[in-house]
């Protein structure tokens, strides 16, 4: 499916004059990118695919405590550099990560790629950007696609929550913690298999009567 507002030619132009020639400077040691999303993650039932000739039920975990996660996406690397809570995402905790990224022993800039979220275009994420001297570029509106995160959190989605049963929310926090954890050793083949540079795009969505 295709974001309703998503516009391709807008995607297409951003690819070529933003994204290619900052990931090319990454390729070629010159500057480090990052890809940036927050992840929400509620305990609820999450299904997958089940046949079956007569009526099953299922048990669903009680509640819905979320648990969050700020990452940072190193589009060569695929190191995660993440800022969690329980609560919210905030600006606050998009500074937080930004620290995080500027502490990290790099020698190029550093260029950060994330959508329009209110609070990551706000005052306050400009100024600390500024101040850490790391480049942020605002990806088109509706633009899932383009960013490289988005894979990670659907592959955690997919290994830690379809069609498993969570008792209570530490047990299902720490699934997920343990699956971000693994990233570099257990998950690393199918990551690196996941997260190539070819970015989706479309053409203009043909719209047909129903």
């Amino acid at each position: 499916m295709i974001p309703a507002k998503a516009d391709p030619e807008a995607q297409a132009a951003y690819l070529t004059e933003k994204l290619e020639p900052r990931l090319a400077d990454a390729q070629a040691g010159k500057r480090t990118v990052f890809f940036v999303d927050a992840a929400h993650f509620v305990l609820a039932p999450f299904l997958g695919f089940l046949w079956s000739l007569t009526r099953v039920f299922l048990r669903a975990p009680a509640g819905r405590q979320r648990f969050n996660i700020l990452g940072a996406l190193n589009a060569m690397t695929h190191e995660l550099i993440t800022v969690t809570n329980d609560t919210y995402i905030t600006a606050e905790s998009l500074c937080a990560l930004l620290q995080k990224l500027a502490a990290l022993p790099l020698a190029v800039p550093i260029t950060v790629f994330l959508d329009n979220a209110r609070y990551q275009k706000c005052a306050l994420v400009q100024t600390m950007a500024a101040h850490l001297n790391i480049e942020l570029c605002y990806l088109p509106a509706y633009s899932p696609n383009l960013n490289l995160i988005e894979r990670v959190w659907k592959f955690v989605k997919k290994q830690s929550l379809y069609s498993k049963y969570y008792a209570d929310f530490a047990s299902f926090k720490a699934a997920i913690e343990t699956c971000v954890r693994e990233m570099p050793t257990t998950h690393k083949a199918a990551l690196d298999s996941l997260l190539t540079l070819r970015f989706q795009r479309f053409a203009k969505a043909q719209f047909m009567p129903a």
